[in-house]
This record gives C-alpha cells, sequence and structure tokens, in this order.
C-alpha cells in the first residue's frame, strides 16, 4: 500500500486555489495577491493561572485578505491551533465571503488552548488580553476586523470581547459592531446559534432540487426519503440533523469520536444528544446498533453524506470505500485534494465546505448590520404587517362569505419576527449561492467538479474587486 500523502490544511486551500486559478482570466500577479494573507499577526502574552502559577499563551490572528473591509473571522480555541491552520481558515473565509457576497475580507483567530482545562475566570482573563493586544495592533474594530465564535468559543467569550473593546474605545458609537456571535441582549441576533446547520441544510436542499443533477446521481428530486448520514453531533451536526429530520429525511446514522450509532427507520439528534449528555457516550442509544469505529459511519452506504467534525477525515486512503452519493461538507476542510480526485472518479458531487457552511457568517453580516442600525429586525414594520394582513384577512372573509380556519388565519396575519427575517436572508443567500456555483459549472463543462466551480465563483469576485479599485494599474 502506498504512503498516505500529508497535506497541511494551508497546503489543500492553496492546491485547490491553483487547480481553480486556471479556469479563470486572471494574470499569475493578481492571482498570487489573492492567495496569500495580507497580514498574520502571532502573539504571546502572560497570564496568572488560579493556582498562582504564570503561563504563557500563544495566540494568532491573520487577516487574509482587504479586498473589502472590515476582515471577518472566527476566534477558536484549541490545543491545535498554529499558523498553517489560522492562515487556511483565513483564506476559506475570504472565499466564502465572496461566494454568498457578503462584504468582508477573510481572517482567522485561535489561542492555542485547551479551554477545558482552565477555569472560567482564567478563560476570561486570556479572552480579555487577547481582545486587548488586538485592540493596541489596530486588529479589530467594527470597520476593521470582526471576530466570531468557532470552536471551543461561543456567546460568552464573544460577550468578553465586547465589552474589552468598548473599554478601550470609549464613546464609539458602532463598537458593538466590533464583533458578532454576541448573546441576544448584548447585541447579538436571534437565529444565530443555528446558522451554519440551516444554512447547510439550505445549500444541500438546493442541489437536491435540480433534476440533472439528481439524475446523474440517481437519486429523485427533493430531500424527502433521503437517507442522511451525519459525523458530528456539535453545533453544526446537530441542527443539520435536525433540519433534514424536520424535512422527511431518515438521519440513519450519527457518529461522534467514540463511536457511532445506526437505525434504518431514523434518528432524532435531539434523543441521540440528550442520551450522549446522561451516559456520557453515544452507544447503547435505544433501538440503534453501536458502530465501534467512528470513521465506519463516514462509508457507510448512504445518499447524503455531512461531515460535521474534523478536518481531513476523508482522505486518499478511506476514500475509494465511500458509498455515499453526495457528501454536504459542513466541517472545515473534512476531504484531502486527494479523496477528491478518488471521488470525482467514483461520480460522488461534493457540496464544498466554503460556501456550504457559510451560514454562520452570514448570520454574523446580519447582526452586524443590525449593530450598526442600532435597530433590531422587524421592529419597525413587525405590528404593521400583522394589521395590514389582519385586515386583507377580514375582508376576503367577508367578500367569499368564507371563514378561514383559525391554524391558517394565525399563519397569515403573522408579522415576521428577527428570527423569521435572518432565516429567510439565510435562504436567500444560500439558494442563490447554489445557482451561481452551479451556473459557474455549466458554463464550463472543463471544470471538474463542484469546488472548483466555487474557487472559480470567489476567484473571480475577489479579483474583480482588486481590478476595480484600481490596485494595479
Amino acid at each position: 500500500m502506498s504512503k498516505q500523502k500529508h497535506y497541511s490544511f494551508f497546503d489543500s486551500v492553496t492546491k485547490s486555489f491553483d487547480k481553480a486559478s486556471s479556469y479563470t482570466r486572471w494574470e499569475p500577479g493578481l492571482l498570487q495577491q489573492i492567495k496569500v494573507c495580507n497580514a498574520v499577526y502571532q502573539m504571546h502574552f502572560p497570564i496568572r493561572r488560579d493556582n498562582g502559577e504564570i503561563e504563557v499563551i500563544e495566540a494568532y490572528r491573520v487577516q487574509h485578505s482587504h479586498h473589502k473591509e472590515p476582515c471577518k473571522g472566527g476566534i477558536r480555541f484549541s490545543e491545535e491551533v498554529n499558523q498553517d491552520e489560522v492562515m487556511a481558515l483565513a483564506a476559506l473565509m475570504t472565499y466564502k465571503c465572496a461566494i454568498v457576497n457578503v462584504p468582508f475580507g477573510g481572517a482567522k483567530g485561535g489561542i492555542k488552548i485547551n479551554p477545558r482545562n482552565y477555569s472560567a475566570f482564567e478563560l476570561q482573563k486570556i479572552t480579555r488580553r487577547y481582545t486587548s493586544e488586538l485592540v493596541k495592533k489596530n486588529f479589530i474594530g467594527p470597520g476593521i476586523d470582526v471576530p466570531a465564535p468557532d470552536y471551543g468559543t461561543g456567546e460568552r467569550e464573544m460577550a468578553w470581547i465586547m465589552d474589552t473593546y468598548v473599554t478601550m474605545r470609549p464613546g464609539e458609537v458602532d463598537a458593538m459592531g466590533c464583533v458578532t456571535g454576541k448573546p441576544v441582549t448584548q447585541g447579538g441576533v436571534r437565529g444565530r446559534k443555528e446558522a451554519t446547520g440551516l444554512g447547510v441544510f439550505y445549500g444541500v436542499r438546493e442541489v437536491c432540487s435540480m433534476p440533472e443533477i439528481m439524475e446523474r446521481l440517481g437519486m429523485s428530486v427533493g430531500v424527502e426519503g433521503k437517507r442522511v448520514v451525519v459525523q458530528g453531533l456539535g453545533n453544526v451536526g446537530y441542527h443539520t440533523a435536525r433540519f433534514f429530520r424536520e424535512h422527511g429525511a431518515k438521519v440513519i446514522a450519527i457518529a461522534e469520536y467514540e463511536g457511532a450509532v445506526f437505525n434504518e427507520d431514523g434518528l432524532n439528534e435531539e434523543e441521540v444528544f440528550q442520551h450522549r449528555r446522561k451516559n456520557g457516550s453515544i452507544f447503547n442509544f435505544p433501538g440503534a446498533t453501536n458502530i465501534v469505529k467512528s470513521a465506519d459511519a463516514l462509508e457507510m452506504e448512504c445518499d447524503i453524506l455531512i461531515p460535521a467534525a474534523l478536518e481531513n477525515v476523508i482522505n486518499g486512503e478511506n476514500a475509494p470505500r465511500i458509498q455515499a452519493k453526495l457528501i454536504g461538507e459542513a466541517a472545515n476542510g473534512p476531504l484531502t485534494p486527494e479523496a477528491d480526485e478518488i471521488l470525482i472518479k467514483k461520480g460522488i458531487i461534493v457540496i464544498p465546505d466554503m460556501y456550504l457552511n457559510a451560514g454562520g457568517v452570514t448570520v454574523s453580516y446580519f447582526e452586524w448590520l443590525k449593530n450598526l442600525s442600532h435597530v433590531r429586525y422587524g421592529r419597525m414594520e413587525k405590528r404593521f404587517t400583522e394589521n395590514m394582513n389582519k385586515h386583507i384577512l377580514g375582508q376576503i372573509e367577508e367578500l367569499t362569505g368564507r371563514n378561514v380556519s383559525a391554524r391558517e388565519k394565525k399563519f397569515i396575519e403573522h408579522g415576521p419576527s428577527e428570527s423569521d427575517l435572518v432565516h429567510s436572508g439565510l435562504e436567500e443567500t444560500m439558494v442563490e449561492a447554489t445557482r451561481e456555483i452551479m451556473d459557474a459549472w455549466h458554463a464550463n463543462p472543463s471544470i471538474p467538479d463542484m469546488r472548483t466551480a466555487a474557487y472559480v465563483v470567489a476567484i473571480n469576485k475577489v479579483g474583480t474587486s482588486y481590478a476595480e479599485l484600481g490596485i494595479f494599474p
């Protein structure tokens, strides 16, 4: 057996970029500018642990592209954080934002710690010190660089970041827009928590609605009845599984790092989640079969496979054994370039991470706009819309002499809430992005796969921005 080739994460992103750039019209120098990271900030700072010891923390912030500002990208807390990973994620953010027409340059941050090994007070000290370092170097601000949650972080850390920024920038009226993914009470937006998983569902659903693609894969149009395997029961995997189940698909297997469970009749993600929370393991879920190795779930026969956990889980070694017809990359970089080539030959379509998991940044964009406008979505129009709908419905009932059922009346009279508008905006974003990628793919039959088509779309948009700015006379 040949030795498995190792790719760094940034190598994988660069390889995909180079593959796609040959299908664009841009000169080599501009392509190089698009590809490289514009600014890399590595920092070390001390904190005093609860036991009195001083520990030096390693952290990063990478701004990949300044073709649009502010830059945008999450901050992760993980022992695996390194410069290569943060650079790769920042690059993916640039392409992701371009594809879904969110006006940000890509960025990413990381702190090299395992958050489980620190108390809440220690994590707060680390987060606030990291933020102050970013402020000092002008690496954060509503018009400069806007972080968000990522692996190992959440609303709590984003609230600490905002509070630190506001403290160091007193009187800045738009200071709340310095970070997204905040609690709703601190300027966050409703609908953010489920945004990435919902975006994954919208993207896969749109591909499944295309008759020519489904015919090519030997599947019926739509997601109803599709057999789905989800790897990862974190926030993204959980909500992706939930929306597939609620729309008629069968989630036949769910995998976590300790293993997986399988039930041909379908699993309820909430029940599996609560079982794991109570018992400390996904195993022995009532009515399901245990799968000892988590990786084996990836190789199960199914219609749709959703890797929603780690990088490089499908590679040159196991790609030949993948039996899914359609793969939706909910995680960042779950396939290696080697795996891509094998799956293309097998006729499996891969919906790429760089746009499919863009639900988070799309809704972060909505939160940023909310912070800059200083008004909640729906506040101005909700009651007006409800009153108008009630009046129209009353007129229809009066003219027709027929009463609308209470259930239908409630639905028709409903004025949009903030989460309704956020979900609607996310659906529009994912549907349009999917169609744009597919149009680029169909326009050039020599493009081998959907990932390359997505990169072509992203490169063309970033290249056009640079050209229109006149940076290169």
